[in-house]
C-alpha cells in the first residue's frame, strides 16, 4: 500500500461511491507531476538559452501549483463538493495538457522536458479517468 491509499483507508467516515483506485491513482499523479514540474522550471532556468524557456517555466510553475492545489482537495473528504472537485479535476487537466504540450516541443533538446511532459500527460489521464468515474 502507498502513503495515500493508507490515508484513504484511515478516513472514518464513509467515502461513497468513489472509485478508491482511481482516487489514489490520481492524487499520487498530482503530487508527482507537481514535482516533475517544479524540478523542470527549475531545470530550464539553468540552461544557457532560459530567455528561450520563459513560457515552458511559466507553465511549469503553473501546472505544479495546480497539481498540488488538486491533490490537496481530493484529499479532502469532510464537507465534500462534487462541483469543487469536477472543477478542480477539469482544471488540472487542462493544465497539464499545456504543459506537456509545451515541454514537447522541448522535449529533444532537454530531458527535464521529456520527463515532464510524460508526468504531465499522466497526470492528465488521471485527472479524466477520476472525473469520468464520478459521473
Amino acid at each position: 500500500m502507498t502513503t495515500v491509499e493508507d490515508m484513504l483507508a484511515t478516513y472514518p467516515a464513509d467515502l461513497g461511491e468513489v472509485d478508491r483506485a482511481k482516487l489514489t491513482r490520481c492524487i499520487e499523479e498530482c503530487i508527482a507531476c507537481a514535482q516533475a514540474c517544479t524540478a523542470c522550471a527549475d531545470a530550464c532556468l539553468s540552461e544557457g538559452m532560459v530567455g528561450e524557456l520563459t513560457k515552458c517555466i511559466r507553465t511549469d510553475m503553473d501546472c505544479a501549483d495546480i497539481c498540488t492545489t488538486t491533490a490537496s482537495v481530493l484529499s479532502r473528504h469532510t464537507g465534500y463538493d462534487a462541483n469543487i472537485t469536477r472543477a478542480m479535476l477539469q482544471a488540472c487537466a487542462i493544465a497539464c495538457k499545456a504543459c506537456a504540450d509545451e515541454c514537447g516541443t522541448h522535449a529533444d533538446q532537454h530531458e527535464h522536458c521529456r520527463l515532464c511532459a510524460r508526468a504531465c500527460r499522466s497526470c492528465q489521464q488521471a485527472c479524466e479517468e477520476l472525473l469520468g468515474a464520478l459521473g
